[in-house]
């Protein structure tokens, strides 16, 4: 049987597991889990591995996976990205190191456990609506604010979730992330229209 994106996602997931590496889900897995869904390429993880961890995590993934280690430690010391593809479907998965302290820390205290294949009913950590919406917009700020895509992934986060948004949360860590102006134009758009978004861009 074919694997899909899902299908990745969780081997990707199950390592994590099996080794006790927090995570989370986040980039436009997490914003359609929570807003509008549409299609997309990316899988997006925050994971804190830890140096000593690139090797068990690499060897976990072969063969199924191009991952290599040493790419993998480097970037868990600097606290940088890397990826790993599945060789089956090319599929790439980005991974974050999360970085102590901050709002990285956050988004691994505050995930949820959702249903991220339905039927098997396999459950996964996603990241929270306002974790996703912060995330996305500082993202958009350090490409320029020139990703509409990236736009339109929060104001259907926005739009969806309405009043069940902790809009202080969101405030409180606008300001550290440089990102108040973008959150309250959002929510001034989403507050002054009654335009439906997109489903798929």
């Amino acid at each position: 049987m074919a694997i899909d994106q899902v299908g990745v996602l969780l081997k990707m997931v199950n390592v994590l597991d099996e080794l006790a590496i927090p995570y989370v889900i986040g980039g436009s897995y997490a914003s359609s889990a929570h807003g509008f869904a549409r299609a997309t390429m990316d899988i997006d993880i925050l994971a804190a591995i830890r140096p000593e961890q690139a090797e068990a995590f690499a060897a976990k993934l072969e063969p199924e996976f191009y991952a290599d280690s040493q790419t993998i430690r480097r970037a868990a010391m600097m606290r940088r990205s890397f990826n790993v593809i599945h060789e089956e479907t090319a599929f790439k998965v980005d991974v974050f190191i999360a970085k102590p302290g901050g709002f990285d820390d956050q988004q691994l205290q505050r995930r949820q456990l959702e249903v991220v294949d339905e039927d098997q009913q396999r459950t996964a950590y996603v990241s929270t609506a306002e974790d996703i919406i912060l995330a996305k917009l500082r993202w958009y700020r350090l490409t320029n604010e020139t990703s509409e895509k990236q736009w339109n992934d929060v104001r259907g986060v926005v739009e969806v979730q309405g009043e069940k948004l902790d809009r202080s949360y969101l405030k409180e860590w606008a300001q550290p992330l440089g990102v108040s102006d973008l959150l309250e134009r959002v929510f001034s758009e989403v507050d002054n229209s009654d335009e439906v978004l997109p489903l798929d861009d």
